[in-house]
Parts: C-alpha cells; sequence; structure tokens
C-alpha cells in the first residue's frame, strides 16, 4: 500500500494535472463509464464538525475509493485549515487498499479545477473580467485555476469580512491584474465570469444585477440548506452540473428545484460538454451557471494521479498492511 503526504501531493499536482483528471472524470461520468456513490454528510454533534464520505468507480481508470473527511470551524485557531479530508484507493481487481493520499490540498485543487473546467468550456471567449464572492482558504486555488482560462485584464473581489480580500489581491498581483474590492451588485453588473465561494445559507447573488453572457460557477454550495445564488437567476439561465443528482439534492440547484422554477432535466452535465454531446454556450448573451457540487470521482481522480506521480518519482511509502 502507498502512502502519499500532503507535502508530496503539493509538490506533484498542480493546477494543469487537476485541470486534467477532473475533465477526464467529467467526460467519463457523461459517457456512464464512472459513477458516484451515494454522498455520506453528517452533522456529527461534536465541535460544529460535518463529516462524511464521497466515493465512487471510474471503469475508465478502475479508480475505486472514497474520500474521508469534513469541515471543522474551529480549526483555524489551532492553525489547521477547517476542511480536513484523506482519499482512500482500491485495487478495483482485488478490493485491497491501494493507496492512502493526503487529501486537504487535493481537495482544493480539484475544486478549482472543476470551475476552471466549467469555465473554459462555458464562458464567452472574450470574458476579460473575473469576480469573487468568498476570500476564504478555497478562493486563491479558484482564482489561480480561474485566471489559466481566459485572456483576464481585472479582478473584482466581495467578501463579508473586506480583510480576508488580501488574499485575491495577492493572486492578481502576481499575475500582473488590477485588484478592485466592491459591493456584490458592482461585481455582478462588471464581471463576466463570477465564481461563489462561501458557506452562506441566504442568496448573494440577485437575478436583476446580473448582466446578459456572464457565467456563474457556484461552488460553494455542498450541503442541504447552503445557498449562495437567487433562484431566479438559474430560472434565466442554461444550467449545468458535475452531477445532476448531486445538484439537485445538495447543490445551489437544490433551491431552484423545489421552488419550481427548474426541474432536473433542465440541468445539464458538463461532461456532455466536454465529450461533444452538447454544445455548451450557444450565444454570447446567455447566462450560463455551473452548480460545482463537488463529488468523489474528483477526488479519486487527483488522487490517482498524485500516487501514479509520486511512485514515478520515488516519493510515495510504501507498507505492507
Amino acid at each position: 500500500m502507498y502512502i502519499v503526504n500532503e507535502e508530496t501531493v503539493k509538490q506533484l499536482i498542480d493546477d494543469q494535472s487537476a485541470f486534467d483528471a477532473v475533465e477526464s472524470v467529467f467526460g467519463a461520468m457523461a459517457a456512464g463509464d464512472a459513477y458516484n456513490f451515494p454522498v455520506i454528510r453528517e452533522a456529527i454533534g461534536y465541535a460544529d464538525a460535518l463529516y462524511g464520505f464521497k466515493s465512487g468507480f471510474d471503469r475508465q481508470t478502475k479508480s475505486l475509493g472514497l474520500k474521508s473527511g469534513g469541515y471543522w470551524p474551529g480549526n483555524a485557531k489551532k492553525g489547521l485549515t477547517n476542511h480536513q479530508s484523506t482519499v482512500i484507493l482500491f485495487d478495483a481487481d482485488t478490493g485491497r487498499p491501494y493507496a492512502l493520499v493526503a487529501g486537504n490540498y487535493l481537495t482544493a485543487v480539484r475544486t478549482a479545477a472543476a470551475s476552471a473546467v466549467s469555465i473554459n468550456y462555458l464562458a464567452r471567449r472574450d470574458a476579460r473580467v473575473i469576480g469573487m464572492i468568498g476570500a476564504g482558504h478555497q478562493s486563491t486555488y479558484q482564482l489561480k485555476a480561474a485566471l489559466r482560462q481566459r485572456a483576464f485584464e481585472k479582478v473584482l473581489g466581495w467578501n463579508l469580512n473586506t480583510d480576508h480580500l488580501t488574499r485575491l489581491k495577492k493572486v492578481a498581483i502576481e499575475n500582473n491584474l488590477p485588484f478592485e474590492s466592491v459591493d456584490r451588485q458592482t461585481l455582478c453588473e462588471r464581471a463576466d465570469i463570477i465564481i461563489t465561494i462561501t458557506s452562506c445559507h441566504e442568496p448573494l447573488l440577485m437575478r436583476e444585477w446580473i448582466s446578459p453572457g456572464t457565467h456563474i460557477a457556484c461552488m460553494g454550495t455542498d450541503t442541504s440548506g447552503k445557498q449562495e445564488i437567487d433562484p431566479n437567476i438559474m430560472a434565466g439561465a442554461t444550467v449545468f452540473a458535475d452531477e445532476i443528482a448531486q445538484s439537485v439534492e445538495i447543490g445551489e440547484a437544490q433551491h431552484a428545484v423545489a421552488a419550481g422554477l427548474i426541474k432536473a432535466t433542465d440541468i445539464i452535465t458538463i461532461g456532455s460538454v466536454i465529450n461533444g454531446d452538447h454544445p455548451g454556450r450557444e450565444h454570447d448573451d446567455q447566462i450560463t451557471v455551473f452548480d460545482g457540487t463537488g463529488v468523489g470521482l474528483q477526488d479519486l481522480a487527483a488522487g490517482a494521479k498524485a500516487v501514479e506521480l509520486a511512485i514515478n518519482a520515488g516519493s510515495a511509502r510504501q507498507i505492507t498492511l
């Protein structure tokens, strides 16, 4: 059994390798070659923590396994990231455990890769202004991955605690881009692409603020009750998701579906666009929304890539159970 620790994962998995892994698995899901198992996510009644499992199987790559972990809101005071996770991979031929992979950095880059994939396939080619709603730990990964997808000229940011916007400003400066802190309405009116990455339980973006042609990647809603955008935005948009069932159950679409504004059958998998079965954006005035709930297969794909690279580099520790 191989063990790949956090530092090794950071050294080996970059934005492009994460993008390639996530893009591939989204395509496999849409083709019916990979599927996710039901998600388990529970409040454990201790430390205000949410804990759960995401798992699945990819027949193309034979990736089988799960990610175990969750959200501990008090971790920041302990010098730890609030999100904690570990990926466990199994040999699909025998069921024996194959690898144990540190999942904190991996989760951040695979989540960022998902929104980057959506931008690549759905945003207007002439998009030049990107807006970030949320400036937590995950936001910098989101912005770095997104900036690789278009020739951006400016970054706009909003966060409830404006002090945290320095994280996004630093990334913008590193990429030779101006950064501006604005209110939510101004951000929506001026941005060509918007990424929402918060833990909010109420809409932060309103329908009347969204300009024609905007692409919105909703990346924060992954639990029942969470919400980042006005459901009416989805009613007036073409909606895509990593996985439709999960989007309707725990993703941003849960609110629009519950309100009867859209149906599950209105949602399109991003994988069908990747595979060429759906055109994606069809005109420049079209509003597109990507509901990125985060699926277990993303973790398995990124984890398997980390193990492959670690073995090739001689940096994977091997043990016998």
